[in-house]
């Protein structure tokens, strides 16, 4: 959930328009993904868009000889090390040396102990639009120059540029976007057990039925992880109770006791709530990270610990994590439409100044260029919202689906409600929503207990 204020708005609230272009892209995505094949279809060497006197090189930047910089995120494993080739390519453009600083959830916490100490890092990649507002409230924020400002203008529709803003001025760059309404399954238990990919929710639970009856438990849920919970119950919100409630919900201008989540919740627990549609069960299910209940899915042969999992493109990187082949062993489709609208839910993550300098500057503009998204897009598990990357940099056809129907959306999507959320609310481990959330998943019965518990934690949050 983005924050209250008027100036944070969303890309296109309109009910009509919302709707139909989430129809049109869950459409592409539903023709595209469906159409890809194996993962031969690599990139060209080239890469994106090209210009300036170097192959590859479409932005300036200045020399930075002796210059430092530290970078925090909370990307750990192959994300981190892909980003960490992205920064050394700024390290060799402009001279600078720039360190990469491990954060922990809730990033905010952990920058408030940075800068508390007299030490924040130059640059922090913020994963909630309500994170940047926390971080300008704070004042430890610092707003983008004219350098960094005309790339964006350049290369990100206005959607993506607004949701970087606070009270008008630019402060974030979204490097890292994601398609949140994915499911990836395994392609040999769908062939054995005679399972189709559904386009409905309906379907998807005669899909899973079918699967059971195969002797494989439908899904893996990583329910140790509170976000990814947080993202099953926004797919099935948006596409139940429609864009303009989702909308009124992520700002709190409705109540989580509303009628719309009690229907979504009883959607949740069609599948949450089934026994043995978990794998693990709801408590095991607690027990399992987001890395593992991808790597699950497609490890243990014709019988894994389960057939589907629900989540992003980033789910890419865990999927080559397990030797799995994305198009031929992993296959994905749009998650399932539950009411009218096709949920077309996205995430990112934001490049913020916290030490204003020529360096910081340099790297902000750096990002917001498709010369830096080009290098990550080519490694996988990444999506970048900036419409300048050719689309060939991904190295997978799968992947290149993805990517352009994300590119084509322009700037009608819903960004992810926990994330626009005050982060106390939708971003804290074992709090708010995340904790709410779990309960649900091992009591799934406990339909009013759970909308109780998130509106008494989204007042508290919201200050409303």
């Amino acid at each position: 959930m983005r924050s209250t204020s008027s100036t944070q708005r969303k890309p296109r609230s309109a009910n009509r328009a919302a709707k139909s272009a989430a129809a049109a892209l869950a459409a592409a995505l539903a023709l595209s993904l469906t159409a890809c094949g194996g993962d031969d279809d690599k990139s060209s060497d080239t890469g994106g868009a090209t210009g300036g006197k170097e192959t590859g090189t479409t932005v300036t930047l200045p020399k930075l000889n002796g210059q430092s910089l530290e970078v925090a995120a909370v990307w750990s494993g192959e994300e981190q090390a892909n980003f960490k080739k992205v920064l050394a390519e700024f390290e060799k453009r402009t001279g600078a040396k720039v360190t990469f600083v491990p954060a922990q959830d809730p990033i905010v916490n952990f920058l408030g102990s940075k800068v508390a100490g007299g030490q924040p890092p130059d640059v922090a990649m913020l994963p909630q639009p309500g994170a940047i507002k926390q971080a300008v409230d704070k004042k430890w924020a610092k707003p983008l120059g004219t350098e960094a400002k005309a790339e964006l203008a350049k290369n990100y529709s206005q959607g993506w540029q607004d949701i970087g803003k606070v009270g008008g001025t630019q402060y974030g760059v979204y490097y890292k976007a994601a398609n949140k309404s994915l499911i990836w399954y395994n392609a040999k238990v769908f062939e054995n057990a005679g399972a189709t990919e559904p386009k409905t929710w309906d379907e998807l639970l005669t899909t899973a039925q079918t699967v059971y009856d195969s002797g494989v438990t439908p899904f893996s849920v990583g329910g140790a992880e509170g976000w990814t919970l947080t993202d099953w119950f926004e797919n099935v919100y948006l596409s139940q109770a429609g864009p303009e409630k989702y909308d009124q919900l992520a700002k709190h201008e409705i109540k989580w006791t509303d009628p719309s989540v009690k229907d979504a919740l009883t959607t949740l627990a069609q599948v949450w709530g089934k026994k043995d549609y978990v794998a693990g069960g709801a408590k095991g299910a607690l027990q399992v990270d987001f890395p593992a209940s991808v790597t699950q899915t497609f490890t243990g042969g014709d019988q894994p610990k389960a057939a589907m999992v629900y989540e992003g493109d980033f789910a890419q990187v865990n999927i080559q994590t397990a030797k799995a082949k994305v198009g031929t062993d992993a296959k994905v489709f749009p998650f399932p439409k539950v009411g009218d609208t096709a949920p077309v839910v996205s995430g990112g993550d934001a490049a913020v100044i916290l030490k204003d300098s020529k360096a910081s500057q340099a790297l902000a503009t750096f990002l917001a260029s498709p010369d830096a998204a080009t290098i990550q897009a080519k490694l996988g598990g990444y999506l970048s919202p900036n419409k300048s990357v050719d689309i060939s940099a991904y190295p997978n056809a799968v992947q290149q689906k993805i990517a352009k129907a994300l590119i084509d959306s322009g700037d009608d999507f819903r960004f992810d409600m926990s994330d626009q959320a005050p982060q106390a609310f939708g971003g804290t481990p074992g709090k708010g929503e995340w904790k709410a959330l779990q309960d649900f998943l091992t009591n799934p019965k406990n339909i009013a207990g759970t909308q109780a518990k998130l509106e008494a934690d989204a007042a508290a949050a919201f200050g409303n």
